[in-house]
Order: structure tokens, then C-alpha cells, then sequence
């Protein structure tokens, strides 16, 4: 009789998967710092940049409400991004009593060089996976992010 082995690697159990969730975090905070060590803000504004590369220009108060900061705390770090170089306030399309505030073109070309091999590493590690892992890895983390969103969303947090 005759055994045949086949290589297959243990299902991860619950605890094994957070841990791997966890070192995503702890990694992307890495990674976080470092993208703005070389953009030369600190993390504060990095976040506002990213919310300007995500959703557009906006106003300083949209912006306040994204960052879940004052208005005048939202000020200084838009004076701070607009010394560096990384924004420019410009008159509101639709508005003329407002001011918005939108990305610099060569600020984006930057943050961009250092994101696009991260961007192509999560499509490479996604692309490995079958259509149906894909599905399934989605939904996970959608359901992570949801318990997360539910976290943020109860009183006193």
C-alpha cells in the first residue's frame, strides 16, 4: 500500500487570522510614517492629503468633518500642506463665498510614485487568489471594517 502525500497547509483557526490582520495594521502604520517622512508632513496631514486624493477638493469645513477636527485645528493643517507645497486653496465652483481646497498635481505625482507598488503588491496577492477567495476575502474584510465603524459609532468612543 502505497501513501501519498500532498502538500496542504493548515486552515488557519480564528486567532490565527487575527494576528494577520493585526500585523496588516501594525505594517500599515509602518508604511503610513514612512510616506510621510518623504513627504515631509507630519501624520495629521498626511491624513488630510489622503482625504484630498480620495474624494477631490473640498472645503476646509467638509474636510474638518472627514478628519473629525475643528475647523481652526483644520486651518493650521491646511496652512501647514499649503507652505509645503502639497495644496492650494482655489475659489469654490459652485460657491463664491467659499474657498476650496484642492491637491497639488505635483504633491499627488509623489505620494503616488511611493503608493503605486503598494497598490500593485495588493493587486498581485489578490490576483493569485481564485475569483471565489477573492469574494470571500472581500466580504471578510468588509466585515472587519464593519466591526470597526461599529466600534467608532458607540457612545463614549
Amino acid at each position: 500500500m502505497t501513501h501519498m502525500t500532498t502538500e496542504h497547509k493548515p486552515e488557519p483557526d480564528g486567532p490565527a487570522v487575527a494576528a494577520g490582520v493585526r500585523r496588516v495594521q501594525v505594517l500599515s502604520d509602518k508604511v503610513q510614517r514612512h510616506l510621510a517622512r518623504l513627504l515631509e508632513v507630519n501624520p495629521t496631514d498626511l491624513s488630510a492629503m489622503e482625504h484630498l486624493l480620495e474624494r477631490g477638493p473640498m472645503t476646509a469645513s467638509e474636510l474638518a468633518g472627514r478628519m473629525e477636527m475643528s475647523t481652526a485645528a483644520t486651518t493650521h493643517v491646511i496652512d501647514r500642506l499649503s507652505r509645503a507645497g502639497h495644496v492650494r486653496r482655489a475659489a469654490h465652483p459652485s460657491d463664491r463665498r467659499k474657498v476650496s481646497v484642492e491637491p497639488e498635481p505635483e504633491s499627488v505625482e509623489r505620494a503616488m510614485t511611493e503608493l503605486r507598488p503598494i497598490i500593485a503588491g495588493v493587486v498581485r496577492a489578490a490576483s493569485a487568489r481564485t475569483p471565489e477567495e477573492r469574494a470571500v476575502i472581500a466580504s471578510f474584510l468588509d466585515d472587519v471594517a464593519g466591526f470597526y465603524d461599529s466600534l467608532l459609532d458607540e457612545p463614549g468612543r
